[in-house]
């Protein structure tokens, strides 16, 4: 289970550029949830993954993961308890290694890594059974450098890198958007299939409003670094990308008005 609380983040504090990312956000995510996260450009969705990946650091508030306050650990203790895969198909992997010895690195995610031993026959087999399950073909491609591969088969990679060995919680950033379309949906197949056999707690990033309407159980909308939708079961599950479409521009009406109102304001007083 996933816990935030009051959880605030304020970039260049103390300066004419200060930008709330995160305004006194909470929210909680049950063991097992696939949470699907949607929201205009800077709304604060990549910072809330990066607050609890610990990649940022926050300002106010309290993180819990699997009974453990995580706010103020490190990114890479975190590391042992949450997988993520990225926009970027080349993030997330050591591009001058073989396949099989980044998946074997992540293999071994928290342990003390040895290739020598890590590599051996019956580790090489397991490799070679689970990179075949992906359907990508890469099982007898295990020894070429990860660089060589396109952009969806890394990204498929990684997903098995990120769920390896099972994480407390995956962080999906966006992770489709850097592909084109029949990869994309290959990525999410595969993403569909890991998430569920596995039930992953997950939080997932997407711009993508059809992603958002079909997959997960809870979708929330996030503006201005507050959770302004919050909607699960039923009601979740009849949502269209239309009516995500809708809520977005209602979203720009209302901020269209405000501004209205307070240029208004601001005539009476000149």
């Amino acid at each position: 289970m996933l816990e935030l609380s009051g959880v605030t983040k304020t970039f260049h504090a103390g300066t004419p550029n200060a930008m709330c990312a995160l305004a006194e956000l909470s929210l909680r995510v049950a063991e097992g949830s696939w949470v699907v996260a949607i929201g205009g450009n800077g709304s604060g969705k990549s910072t809330l993954q990066n607050a609890i990946a610990g990649t940022v650091a926050v300002d106010a508030g309290r993180i819990v993961l699997a009974g453990q306050e995580i706010t103020r650990w490190p990114e890479q203790r975190r590391a042992a308890l949450i997988g993520r895969v990225f926009q970027d198909p080349y993030r997330g992997t050591a591009p001058g290694m073989t396949v099989a010895e980044n998946l074997a690195l992540a293999a071994r995610r928290g342990e003390r890594r040895g290739l020598g031993w890590a590599l051996g026959w019956r580790v090489r087999r397991e490799l070679r059974e689970r990179v075949a399950r992906l359907g990508v073909g890469l099982e007898d491609r295990l020894d070429e450098e990860i660089g060589t591969l396109s952009g969806g088969e890394r990204q498929a990679l990684t997903l098995l890198m990120a769920t390896w060995r099972r994480p407390q919680l995956l962080l999906l950033d966006e992770h489709t958007a850097a592909l084109d379309p029949r990869r994309a949906d290959q990525v999410i197949r595969l993403t569909r299939e890991v998430v569920t056999r596995e039930r992953l707690t997950t939080l997932m990033v997407t711009h993508s409003m059809a992603q958002a309407a079909v997959l997960g159980d809870r979708l929330i909308m996030l503006h201005r670094g507050r959770v302004l939708y919050d909607v699960g079961g039923a009601e979740k599950a009849r949502l269209r990308p239309e009516d995500l479409l809708e809520r977005f521009e209602a979203i720009r009406r209302e901020e269209q008005l405000d501004a209205s109102v307070a240029e208004m304001l601001r005539g009476q007083y000149v």
